[in-house]
């Protein structure tokens, strides 16, 4: 079975990439960035599994759907989801451009509901899967700076929320942090 994590070439995402590979988990790690395969090789020679590597925009409305059918025509069951791709900086609203803000709307809401819509899908009918979606303390507070941040964070949140008693009962446990 295979972990997949979004924006799995730094930070958050790659120690989470260490931690499912420690687990045995085969791994299946995504980034918008060509460093994602350096990270790759990393693994591979720290940890005794499969590591596939894919550089993806995931801020594209299609991106889930690709990536889940990428999966599908490669026989790659995901077990585990970790919704980890985010973008952020500091700036009000109205500041930021239109592209960012679809950028970030695609990055935080649309693609984390549809990767877990598709994969959810697979791990309802296997009876067992986990996602993570990672969230941030601005999903509870107001920021100035940070408006549509901390909008898209709570939206995953509270979807985490509703997701998760919706899948329970199929052995599918949603979570956030």
């Amino acid at each position: 079975m295979y972990a997949l994590i979004t924006g799995a070439s730094s930070g958050c995402g790659y120690e989470y990439a260490r931690i499912m590979a420690e687990k045995g988990y085969d791994l299946l790690i995504v980034s918008n960035e060509e460093a994602i395969h350096d990270k790759a090789t990393a693994l591979r020679q720290d940890f005794p599994v499969k590591v596939i590597s894919l550089v993806s925009d995931l801020g594209r409305q299609e991106a889930a759907k690709e990536l889940h059918t990428y999966c599908h025509d490669h026989q790659i069951e995901v077990e585990v989801l970790i919704n980890n791709a985010g973008v952020y900086h500091d700036r009000d609203f109205l500041d930021d451009s239109e592209r960012f803000n679809q950028l970030i709307l695609n990055l935080h809401v649309f693609t984390p509901a549809m990767l877990i819509y598709y994969f959810g899908h697979d791990m309802a009918a296997r009876g067992k899967g986990y996602v993570l979606n990672m969230c941030s303390i601005t999903a509870s507070i107001a920021v100035q700076r940070l408006s549509t941040y901390g909008a898209t964070k709570a939206f995953l949140q509270n979807f985490s929320r509703s997701v998760y008693v919706e899948l329970k009962d199929k052995g599918v446990i949603v979570t956030n942090i």
